[in-house]
């Protein structure tokens, strides 16, 4: 009650204020001190705090570079992927920013309980199926729903993308994403309550000359067993750990060690003339530029790394390796 009590100079104040009739005078309420009450949208909840989307950028940037080898060698065309924004918003409102009709994957976010969706621009969606098909990449001129068989190709692709989803999680948690289904109209895709709060990552995607974005929508229900490891300091602690001797130099070492390669042996070469070549039958002989006892080159891809002799090996035709070529050679 201390506080409530007026000292002997406020009273003297408000007499005098009273008397002479200058209400500006009259001293106010003291000032509150503490805290400041802020105003909370129950209908908005904030979920995510920026330190969590930052973390979430940082993970969708290394899956954007996976992507983007991925993307260039599949479609054989230039690719070019980055993560451009991270921000927290409701179901209703991602929905309702969409187009009708759109690319909307519906992906089962295992081990954990619920979905996330992967939402492809139209642009992006038909320049891929173009680049599978033979064409050039080019975006159509006017949107329409896909076809039976323009989703079973983006099916695909999509199955593909998710797969590289686990590598650029690994230091957060181990998932396992898997593609349920496609959908082309935003209605048939309501999988979660209008107002509940998602992480929406957008990244933009140029393939050849289209241009356009993919949303990854996280809801926060989803992974909110491992929001606590959504956190810089635990990315960074996460990768001091991977040194020399960590078991990620030997999940590396163990992918290096199980790539398949083309390996083949080059037993001559020689040129001939398109008449000759036509008019080939059975039995003739095309001279090579070798002889029996030169060597041949063997080609990892289309590297030359070794000289070989030729030879049988358990009834097979096979090659010794003789040497071995260096870069510098």
């Amino acid at each position: 009650m201390g506080g409530d009590v007026l000292s002997q100079e406020e009273i003297d104040a408000l007499l005098n204020a009273y008397t002479s009739g200058n209400q500006e005078d009259i001293p106010g309420p003291p000032e509150a001190t503490g805290p400041i009450a802020s105003d909370y949208n129950f209908s908005r909840p904030s979920k995510f705090n920026r330190e969590q989307l930052r973390t979430l950028e940082v993970i969708f940037d290394n899956y954007s570079r996976e992507l983007t080898s991925f993307l260039t060698g599949y479609l054989r065309s230039t690719v070019e992927i980055e993560v451009i924004n991270s921000e927290q918003i409701t179901y209703k409102d991602f929905s309702m920013s969409l187009a009708n009709p759109t690319i909307l994957s519906i992906v089962d976010f295992e081990p954990f309980k619920g979905s996330i969706i992967l939402e492809m621009s139209s642009n992006v969606g038909y320049a891929i199926i173009d680049r599978i098909l033979g064409g050039q990449g080019l975006p159509l001129s006017g949107i329409r729903e896909l076809s039976d068989i323009e989703k079973i190709l983006l099916e695909r692709v999509f199955s593909q993308m998710l797969g590289l989803i686990p590598e650029a999680w690994e230091k957060v948690a181990v998932v396992n994403p898997r593609l349920t289904q496609i959908e082309t109209n935003v209605q048939f895709a309501q999988v979660l309550p209008p107002n509940e709060m998602t992480a929406l990552i957008t990244l933009d995607v140029s393939v050849g000359s289209a241009k356009g974005f993919v949303n990854f929508c996280i809801p926060h229900v989803v992974i909110a067993p491992i929001s606590q490891k959504l956190s810089s300091t635990n990315w960074f602690s996460s990768a001091e750990d991977y040194d020399e001797n960590s078991h990620y130099k030997q999940q590396l070492e163990y992918r290096l060690e199980n790539t398949f390669v083309d390996v083949s042996a080059v037993v001559g070469r020689t040129t001939i003339m398109v008449s000759d070549f036509v008019n080939m039958q059975t039995g003739d002989i095309i001279p090579l530029d070798s002889y029996i006892n030169s060597n041949f080159s063997v080609m990892v891809g289309n590297l030359l790394k070794f000289n070989a002799k030729p030879g049988i090996s358990r009834g097979k035709n096979a090659v010794q390796i003789t040497s071995l070529i260096r870069r510098e050679d």
